[in-house]
Parts: structure tokens; sequence; C-alpha cells
């Protein structure tokens, strides 16, 4: 028994320890507390996709310094040493007045270089004229820009997806409080009811009835709860937050939307695109593609010119003696003149100017889409006004319904069941209330996506 003790207390003290250093492991949670603004700045500066396309932008500017350096002097230095195990031998003719009459062979081995050599020298190239690297050059700038329109669009796409995300919460949130406001007034019902059922004054079926319906909003609440909780997930990774930060958000629905703000987005017309300004670019791209192509039909020019001190020696000791040691230089100029490339050219040349008429026909094609969606995301957001305001009404009614249906069941001139139906009622109008809530907000982000009005209010 007394061992028994023992092992009791060994295994306490151990869950003891055990549960200390898993609470020493787990990283407290820290907290940021975020209204929408600094939510958006947030995301545009650790998003994953924000912080790639500032990264492409740095990598075009590397594009632009390599392109650069082609037109810039190109000097290399060489440093060798080679051996000979084998001296390569050369035969002359035994004839006079070299020969040796004392061989009789009719030929005479020479030795041809020795068995050690060395060279140390540089090379120098500089273009002198070549057509294709000014167009080169242009075409890197104006990738740059293009990255830096990417940018952008890849920044509108972020605060889009983070404003939705950011909305979600907020209305999960509310959902929330209404699934406990609903159950704390369902389980008021419920407890006067059993009391009257124990004093005799209501059947069973009423208190069971009630009961069913305390359950339904206590499932409500749960799933309010599970969709709070996946909503914020959602946000912290459109953020690119760490797992070990929450957020608390600081702001309600009501004033993020001021109606007068909504009122001004309605009757604004759509502003600059940056979808415009990527497909520009990509036609400056196409034309310079082409210019590029066609200058490869001109001559190119280069300078070049080098220096080499070579040396030798039939040991290696005397290799690096001074006396065995030679310069030599050369300085000249080298034109290259394309004759015929099998017509690889004139088809790139024909490609490219396919090539601008799709863009131009994608151009036109945008115009159209923008302008379409305008003017769908103005109906949307105008009819979900018009809906949310009626089941803001809807909610109102249901609310009133519910209130003078319990007034009549106190007074007993009212039926249980109509205080449960007023009440389910009550709980539908709150969930389509929140549904078109929103509904709207998702159509007012689209609007202003539309209009070309995402950034508005941000210093970026």
């Amino acid at each position: 028994m007394f061992k028994k003790k023992i092992k009791l207390v060994i295994l306490s003290l151990l869950s003891l320890i055990g549960s200390g250093v898993l609470a020493q492991e787990t990283p407290p949670l820290e907290v940021l507390q975020l209204n929408l603004k600094e939510t958006l700045e947030y995301a545009l500066e650790n998003n994953p996709d924000s912080k790639n396309a500032k990264l492409e932008v740095m990598i075009s500017q590397t594009t632009i310094k390599e392109n650069t350096a082609s037109g810039l002097p190109q000097i290399n230095g060489s440093v060798g040493i080679n051996y000979n195990p084998l001296v390569q031998v050369v035969f002359l003719p035994n004839e006079p007045p070299f020969g040796d009459p004392s061989n009789p062979s009719d030929v005479i081995p020479a030795r041809f270089g020795v068995s050690y050599s060395g060279n140390a020298g540089f090379t120098l190239s500089q273009m002198i004229f070549d057509g294709s690297f000014f167009v080169g050059l242009r075409a890197a700038k104006t990738y740059k820009a293009l990255t830096e329109f990417d940018k952008v669009k890849v920044e509108n796409d972020v605060i889009e997806n983070v404003k939705k995300a950011y909305f979600g919460v907020l209305v999960n949130a509310e959902r929330i409080k209404l699934s406990q406001s609903n159950l704390s007034r369902i389980d008021s019902l419920l407890e006067e009811t059993r009391a009257l059922n124990e004093a005799g004054f209501t059947e069973k079926i009423e208190v069971s009835r009630i009961q069913v319906q305390r359950n339904n909003t206590f499932s409500q609440l749960k799933q309010s709860l599970t969709a709070y909780d996946i909503s914020k997930q959602l946000l912290k990774i459109q953020l690119g937050l760490p797992r070990n930060y929450d957020i608390v958000i600081t702001e309600t629905l009501a004033e993020l939307n001021p109606e007068e703000d909504l009122a001004a987005l309605l009757a604004m017309e759509v502003g600059h695109r940056v979808e415009m300004d990527q497909i520009n670019t990509n036609l400056e791209l196409t034309q310079l593609d082409l210019k590029y192509n066609t200058s490869q039909y001109l001559p190119t020019i280069d300078l070049n010119a080098n220096f080499t001190r070579s040396g030798a020696g039939d040991t290696f000791s005397r290799l690096f003696n001074s006396i065995n040691w030679f310069s030599s230089s050369m300085v000249g100029v080298t034109m290259n003149i394309p004759i015929f490339d099998g017509l690889s050219k004139s088809a790139r040349i024909q490609r490219n100017r396919i090539q601008l008429q799709q863009l131009e026909n994608q151009k036109f094609y945008l115009n159209q889409n923008i302008a379409l969606e305008v003017y769908q995301a103005k109906q949307n957001l105008a009819n979900d006004l018009e809906v949310l305001a009626v089941q803001r009404e809807s909610m109102e009614l249901a609310k009133e319904v519910y209130d003078i249906s319990k007034i009549k069941y106190n007074e007993g001139v009212g039926s249980n069941l109509e205080v449960v139906e007023a009440d389910a009622a009550l709980i539908e109008s709150e969930i389509n209330y929140l549904g078109a809530l929103y509904d709207g907000l998702v159509s007012k982000v689209d609007l202003e996506k539309a209009l070309g009005v995402l950034k508005n209010g941000l210093d970026y």
C-alpha cells in the first residue's frame, strides 16, 4: 500500500513537471490591435505575394545594370604555365647547308620547343556600334516599369483579399454576439417555462419545445464561433502573420461604412486602372522587341586589343628568367556583317507584328471589360444596399413580433408555440441580415476595385 502511494506521488510530480515544460515550450500569443488601415498597411509589407512583387522590381533593376554592362569595356586577364613531357620533334632534310655528312639518314630530327613555357596577359574588347544595345537598354528600363505596375496589381489583389477577410471577421463577430443574445433570451424563456411546468401551469411538451429551440440556438452559436476562428485564420494568412500572433480588430462595421461614403462611391466614375498600364507597357516592350530584331540586320563594330608576355625554358627554374620572356600586343577593329541567317530574323519580326495585333485586341477588350465591371459592381452594390435595408426592417419587425408574443404568453393570452415560432423567425431574420451585410461589404470592395480606388487613403 505504501509503495502504491509513493508511485502515485511520483506520477503526480511527473505530470506537474511535464505540464510545466509544455507550458514553457508553448510560446505566448502576441496580440496585434489593428484597424482596417493598419491591417492593409501590415499586409502590404508582409504578405508573401506583395514581398515577391517588390523583389521582382529589384530583379528588374539588376537586369538594367546587366544590359548596361555589355556596352562597357570588357577586360580579361590570363596566366598559364605549360609542361611538355615529350617535346614535339620536326624533321629537316639532311642536306647542305644544314645537313650532317656523318649522319647516314636523309633527315635530321629537331626538337621543336622546350619543356616549359608560360604566358601572362590581358585582352580588351569595346563595343563601338551595335544597334541592338540601345534598344535592349531601353527594353530593360521598360521591363522595370512593367514590374512596378505588376507590383501595384499584386498590392491591389492583396488589399481586395484582406478587406474581404477583414469584413468576414467582423461579420462573424457580430454573428457571435447575436447568437449569444439569442441563447440568453431562450435560456430565460426556458427557465420561466420550467418553473411554470413545475407549478402545474404548463405542459411538459412546452418545455421540450423550447429545449429544442435552445439546442438549435446553441448549435448556431458553436457554428458562429467556428466560422469566426476560420475567418480570423484566413485573415492572418492574407496578412502573412506568424502563427504565434493573434488579431484584435478595433473597429465596428458601422464605423467602416458611413452612408455618405457609399453614396459617393456609387456616384464615382472609373479612375485609373493599373491593368491598362500593364497592357500599354507590354505593347511598348513588344515594339522594342520588334526594333531589336530589326536592328539585327545592321553590322556591329568592336574594338579588340591584347597584350601578352610569353616565356620558355628547358628547365622549370629557367622558365622565370626575365631574359626568356618577350612581349607582344595587338589592336584591331572588327566589323561583323550579317548576310543570311535562314530568314530567322524575318520570322521573329513577323511574330512581333502579330503579337502587337494581339495586344491591341486585348487593350480593346480590357476597355470594354472595365466598363462592364464598373456597371455590374454599381448595380450589385445598389441592390445589396436595398436588400440590406429590407433585411434590417425584417429583423426589427421580427424582434417586435417576438416581444409581443412573449408579453402575450406571460399574460396567459398567447401560446408557447407562438413564442417559439417568433423566436425562430427572429433568429432567421438576424442571419439573413448579417448575410446581406456581408454581401454589401463584398460588393463595396468589388466596386472599389472596378473604379481603381482600392488604395485610396493608404501611403503606398
